[in-house]
Parts: structure tokens; C-alpha cells; sequence
């Protein structure tokens, strides 16, 4: 099992409870963007910087993700993509895309964008806040468990 990062957007909080799970269950994580980041020096993580443009690192991501693997994403189709794929896809604020729910946040993320594109200002998601942190580690080490049984 692997765990990927899309990490050009994952907040650096989410980062933090994924290197601190990596160290104490020895699992591979994998941060792929295409910005330049600094990661821990770990054999257990390592970082792919992709070419510039728009879902370089999800194409990657995709293309190298096996149905063992989890990966952490705020992109909808990737994590589309992902669970197509059979692996786990989760969110930074600790929600699991599923078969079940994949198409309605799709559909949903579609409907705004439409209005986004008309013009209406739909706003952003809030930032991160401590609650969110929890969620996620909370998500992330019920997965964990599962997979590393």
C-alpha cells in the first residue's frame, strides 16, 4: 500500500498527520505537484515534481495509483478516477469518496462550476480549521487500520 498526495493544494496541516501516521505505521507516501515542496527526510516518503499544467499531477497520480493504494485530494474527477480504480480516494477534511457518493459530489461540483462560469460568485470552502484536522486524522487512521491489518 502507498499512500499518494495530490499536494500542490493539500493543506500542510493534512500533510503533518500524514508524515506522523507514516513514521509510526511504516507505510509509503507519495507527494506529487508541480511546485517544488519540501517533504521529511524519510526513506518512507518521497516527492514527484511533474511539468507545469492544469491535472499534470492527477494524470500521474491516476496513471501510477494500484486498487491497494489511498489517495489524499481535494481534485473531484481525480478522486473519481481513483475510485475507479478500486483504491480509496479521501478528502483533506476526512470525507471517503465512494462509488456510492462520487456521482451526486460530482454532479454538485459541476452544478457550481456551471455558476462560477455564469458569473455568480459561489465562494470557497472555509480554511481548515482544528475540527477538520481531527476529521481527517480520524478518517485517515480508520482506513489505516483496515489496510494495514
Amino acid at each position: 500500500m502507498k499512500l499518494w498526495i495530490d499536494a500542490d493544494a493539500c493543506p500542510k496541516i493534512v500533510k503533518e498527520v500524514v508524515y506522523k501516521a507514516s513514521g509510526r505505521l511504516k507505510f509509503e507516501v507519495c507527494l506529487v505537484a508541480n511546485n517544488f515542496l519540501s517533504v521529511p527526510t524519510s526513506p518512507l516518503i518521497s516527492f514527484v515534481q511533474v511539468e507545469q499544467g492544469a491535472d499534470v499531477a492527477d494524470f500521474y497520480i491516476a496513471e501510477h495509483v494500484t486498487k491497494d493504494d489511498i489517495v489524499i485530494t481535494a481534485d473531484i474527477p481525480l478522486a473519481d478516477l481513483i475510485v475507479k480504480k478500486d483504491a480509496i480516494a479521501i478528502n483533506p477534511r476526512g470525507e471517503i469518496y465512494t462509488e456510492e457518493n462520487i456521482s451526486e459530489i460530482l454532479s454538485m461540483r459541476d452544478f457550481m462550476q456551471g455558476l462560477r462560469d455564469s458569473g455568480m460568485d459561489t465562494g470557497g470552502p472555509p480554511p481548515l480549521g482544528p475540527k477538520d484536522k481531527e476529521k481527517f486524522a480520524n478518517a485517515l487512521e480508520k482506513i489505516l487500520v483496515q489496510k494495514l491489518k
